[in-house]
């Protein structure tokens, strides 16, 4: 009986061994199921950061000629957009305190630019500040596309290095609004939506003369 007994352990140990043991000639390393998450990225991608403060470039696709002109698609349009010359950071213009910043188009010759900053001044965001810079590739009606970059510099986000978009802007505006959004607004440095506009400013109304009082009799 203890021969019999011993000889069934045996064939078990041996069983399992077999089991445990792949058949020769495939991979011992078993493959993830297809719901298993996608593995990581060897490199994480990179972010372009530090941009300079006094004149950003304008980064063009390989091969591309920089535009010479703007295409402009409606006139109307166009002549709002070259009263341009605020500019407003949703990240903290509902902070008290907050004031807009101040940009520039620029016609030359036939193409048009822009150029703006804004430095915050609202209280704990002092030092933080938007620039951009580019030239108006096409105006239509209530959309501006502008070929350049726009940096966010935020102290808390990336140590305070400027986080840029850069490419082909689209800046959209709507109805009978005085402000062109930046579509690609979102910071590629933490993904916080910078809510960052373009706005003309309306020119003032004629004030009526007020005509003169006769003296009371």
């Amino acid at each position: 009986m203890h021969r019999i007994a011993f000889s069934f352990v045996i064939l078990a140990l041996a069983g399992s061994a077999l089991a445990q043991t792949p058949p020769a000639g495939t991979d011992s390393t078993q493959s993830p199921s297809s719901y298993y998450p996608a593995p990581p990225p060897l490199q994480a991608p990179t972010v372009e950061k530090g941009a300079p403060v006094g004149s950003l470039s304008s980064p063009l696709a390989g091969g591309q000629a920089a535009p010479t002109r703007t295409a402009i698609d409606s006139e109307a349009e166009a002549q709002l957009f070259a009263s341009a010359t605020r500019m407003v950071w949703g990240r903290y213009s509902k902070i008290k305190g907050a004031k807009p910043g101040v940009a520039a188009v620029t016609k030359q010759g036939a193409l048009w630019t822009i150029k703006g900053r804004l430095d915050s001044v609202a209280p704990g965001t002092e030092g933080d500040w938007v620039a951009i810079d580019g030239v108006v590739e096409r105006i239509a009606a209530n959309n501006v596309y502008i070929r350049g970059e726009v940096a966010f510099r935020v102290a808390k986000v990336q140590n305070g290095t400027a986080c840029k978009v850069g490419g082909l802007l689209h800046f959209r505006r709507s109805g009978k609004s005085q402000v062109w959004r930046l579509a690609e607004g979102d910071n590629p440095c933490d993904g916080t939506q910078e809510m960052f506009d373009l706005a003309y400013e309306k020119p003032a109304g004629e004030k009526r003369p007020v005509p003169p009082q006769g003296k009371k009799t």
